[in-house]
């Protein structure tokens, strides 16, 4: 089996193109490694991927479809670099169709071939019509006869299936992501992934304060989200201590912007450690009170690096419809007690000032509960493909 597989994003790369090729190159062999032995090849503008006959087109198809990096893809046939020995292999094929209408386009990537597109198109069209008796339609055709001049053969195929676009998984460096048990959280780590970056999922909870629902459903989310990167690493901070000590110590309004500022400096050291070039949220901007800017910016200050937030302009609704596509919105709404509603005010200050929240935590030991936490941190290791797609890790954080 030969798949010819279609990048745009990347050839817009110019001086990096070669590094992101071979990025996609490996991924589409990781994507694909349980299927036997596959063969990459760098064609112009392409890659060409062989699997062994026994593998399932439906599974390739639907490995490649999750690829990112990829256009599109197709189920290719080769034949020699002769038009008269491909014309009969593309007549058979078209007989085994059961359509009324087709028609021939062609990409001549090899400008030496003797004859223009148009000229092959008009005579293997000719050829196929004499022998079939099918009608020819350019605009609406039942099937399409689509044929890639190459530099030393001829590929032939009868659809393009689309990737998902953007760039390969592993070229844009390492995110580390706060993946909540929410509907947003894994859309924003989906984003990321899609512009290149391989993500770490950062989870707190509050077990044993509340049960482990929570905690099943970010290892399944990112069982999920492994589909797209292949390898994927989950960190599993207690964050109750933290919580019960300022829910004793500050004012209720600020607890949920105290929380967060909390996450924030947690996460940052193991991004830190894990050599994360950023912090990942999937906070929306207006969604819910610790989202608006006013409480965002509060946040934001314990910072020392950058704060990503892929889903910032985007309404609830647009979240849904992805969470939808990629799969993780079924596990998403599953019931389960998230850490972020322990303890939550009646009214949570939606418009929270810094010197508030700093004067809240003058009374709290911060390096303290942080080191706690950190220290209580454990890990767990997903691969895709593999039978075992979660393999528990150590209970001590291998990044850290």
């Amino acid at each position: 089996m030969e798949v010819l597989v279609r990048y745009h994003e990347i050839a817009l790369k110019k001086r990096n193109r070669a590094s992101f090729v071979g990025r996609l190159a490996q991924n589409l062999r990781r994507a694909t490694c349980d299927l036997g032995e596959v063969k990459t090849v760098s064609l112009a503008g392409r890659i060409s991927v062989t699997l062994p006959d026994g593998a399932s087109w439906e599974t390739v198809r639907e490995r490649f479809a999750r690829v990112f990096g990829v256009a599109n893809f197709s189920l290719g046939h080769r034949a020699p670099l002769d038009l008269a020995a491909l014309t009969p292999l593309a007549i058979e094929a078209v007989q085994k169709a059961e359509v009324r209408t087709f028609c021939v386009r062609v990409r001549r990537a090899n400008k030496q071939f003797p004859l223009t597109s148009g000229a092959v198109e008009r005579e293997l069209g000719a050829a196929i019509q004499a022998v079939t008796g099918l009608g020819v339609n350019l605009e609406q055709p039942d099937l399409t006869v689509h044929l890639e001049i190459m530099k030393d053969r001829i590929y032939y195929f009868f659809e393009k299936l689309p990737g998902p676009g953007g760039v390969p998984v592993g070229g844009s460096g390492r995110v580390a992501m706060l993946l909540s048990g929410g509907i947003d959280s894994p859309v924003a780590a989906y984003r990321m992934m899609q512009r290149g970056c391989r993500v770490l999922f950062i989870h707190f909870h509050a077990f044993p304060i509340l049960d482990r629902t929570t905690i099943d459903k970010t290892r399944e989310l990112s069982r999920q989200l492994t589909r797209f990167q292949y390898a994927s690493q989950l960190l599993l901070v207690p964050f109750g201590r933290v919580q019960q000590t300022i829910v004793a110590s500050a004012p209720a309004p600020l607890r949920v912007v105290l929380y967060r500022r909390f996450m924030v400096r947690i996460a940052e050291r193991i991004a830190v450690r894990a050599r994360a070039k950023a912090l990942v949220t999937g906070e929306s901007v207006g969604q819910v009170a610790s989202q608006t800017l006013d409480n965002i910016a509060v946040i934001d200050q314990v910072a020392k690096g950058p704060i990503l937030r892929p889903l910032v302009g985007m309404d609830k609704d647009e979240i849904i419809d992805q969470a939808r596509r990629i799969g993780t919105f079924e596990v998403s709404t599953l019931p389960d007690q998230d850490c972020c509603q322990l303890f939550m005010p009646r009214s949570p200050a939606t418009a929270a000032k810094l010197h508030q929240a700093e004067r809240a935590e003058e009374l709290l030991d911060v390096e303290d509960l942080v080191r706690n936490a950190l220290e209580g941190t454990t890990s767990e290791s997903f691969r895709f493909p593999s039978r075992d797609a979660t393999v528990p890790a150590s209970t001590e954080v291998t990044v850290l």
